[in-house]
């Protein structure tokens, strides 16, 4: 672990003169092994290096031979390691955390955690008077009663209060958690979905022989789950439910996490490093079914549906706005017999048609240079005005 600060290094988006404005994002939530966070978090990064004259720099723990090449978007955070939690990291204090973001010198923080990271970007704004954003990526209020009881996820939900009332605005990306935060009593809220790369996650990276390298018949009908292997996905109720479905049904669960009851009708694929090799994946499956019932949005969803992939999901959380008719099918959650019910239908209709729709609804409304622009715009908001109108010059570049 550093004994001290790294040397901070902002990537410039563009060698263009002026001075542009500095967008940082801050989060624990960064981690090789992928998540909903750092797909976000590099895909906002790599927008802004090809298409804008933005400066942008994600801070996050130090996670030592990690970054291998280097990432030219990252500073990295002092950092220890969470108890039950080998994915991710936090700072070592909000202090240290505090001193990487205040040589960073940054316009404007994005926030995409509730802890040190929160308290850090907080300590900066009450220094400079920069605005901070809070993106609500995990509903902690759920997840800890989940796991801890009610009396807990009251504890949770003040705590969220606190500390949100203090941000200039904080971002859900979906109805559902922009719902919940406004019932809070916050009120500086607002609905921002996240995109997808088009170009990477398409039909066009179908690979014909992928039912054979797992050992499969042609025929094979295969559904997928893609992400992190824990309990709020509720994997065990896709396993039993393609076990009552039987041949020729076959799910394929890929990602890492929690260990999972083995199954015949089940295969494991480890996390798949690069969206290209997870593209690929999902391009060459029938359906991507999806038994979670308190996502805040899911991203995985938008990556499937722009594979070309009809979506089975459940009528709960985010997942539930980003699926309707035309895309795939919505059924109650927590019921294995309605999951492989709602296969059995969707197999019964044409997959193909569902599927073209799905990837023109993420062409249309959920692709990143739809999204990134967006997120533009609310930054563009809370700035002075010549710091807005720097911000929405480098969006207009982008355009050109």
């Amino acid at each position: 672990m550093p004994a001290a600060g790294p040397p901070v290094t902002c990537f410039s988006s563009t060698a263009k003169g002026g001075p542009n404005v500095h967008l940082v994002d801050i989060t624990m939530f960064y981690a090789a092994q992928g998540g909903g966070v750092s797909t976000y978090l590099a895909a906002k990064a790599n927008w802004l290096a090809q298409r804008s004259r933005i400066d942008h720099t994600i801070v996050a723990p130090a996670r030592e031979g990690e970054e291998d090449p280097p990432n030219p978007h990252l500073v990295q955070v002092p950092s220890l390691a969470i108890p039950g939690s080998p994915s991710y990291r936090m700072p070592r204090s909000p202090g240290a955390a505090a001193a990487v973001l205040r040589r960073l010198q940054p316009d404007l923080i994005e926030v995409g955690d509730p802890y040190q990271s929160a308290w850090a970007a907080l300590r900066i704004k009450r220094e400079s008077g920069i605005p901070v954003v809070a993106f609500y990526h995990s509903d902690l209020p759920q997840l800890v009663g989940q796991r801890l009881g009610a009396s807990a996820q009251a504890l949770a939900t003040r705590y969220l209060q606190q500390l949100y009332r203090q941000v200039d605005l904080v971002l859900a990306p979906s109805d559902v958690m922009a719902r919940r935060l406004r019932a809070m009593g916050l009120r500086r809220v607002r609905r921002q979905p996240l995109g997808v790369d088009t170009a990477v996650f398409s039909p066009r990276r179908r690979d014909p022989l992928l039912r054979a390298r797992l050992g499969l018949a042609p025929d094979t009908r295969l559904l997928v789950y893609a992400g992190r292997f824990t309990r709020e996905k509720k994997l065990p109720l896709l396993i039993a439910a393609v076990e009552r479905l039987g041949r020729p049904y076959h799910l394929l669960l890929v990602g890492g996490g929690e260990p999972l009851r083995p199954s015949p009708h089940s295969t494991c694929l480890p996390f798949q490093h690069g969206p290209a090799r997870l593209a690929r994946i999902l391009a060459s499956c029938d359906l991507l079914v999806h038994a979670g019932d308190s996502e805040t949005f899911g991203l995985v969803v938008l990556e499937a549906m722009a594979c070309g992939l009809p979506v089975l999901g459940v009528a709960a959380g985010g997942v539930s706005e980003l699926v309707d008719s035309a895309t795939g099918l919505l059924v109650p959650p927590n019921d294995a017999t309605a999951l492989a019910d709602g296969a059995a239908t969707l197999f019964g209709r044409e997959l193909q048609m569902l599927g073209t729709n799905a990837r023109r609804k993420m062409l249309e409304q959920y692709d990143w240079d739809i999204i990134v622009p967006q997120l533009i715009a609310r930054y563009a908001g809370l700035l002075a005005s010549p710091q807005r109108a720097e911000l929405e010059a480098g969006a207009a570049y982008a355009t050109e």
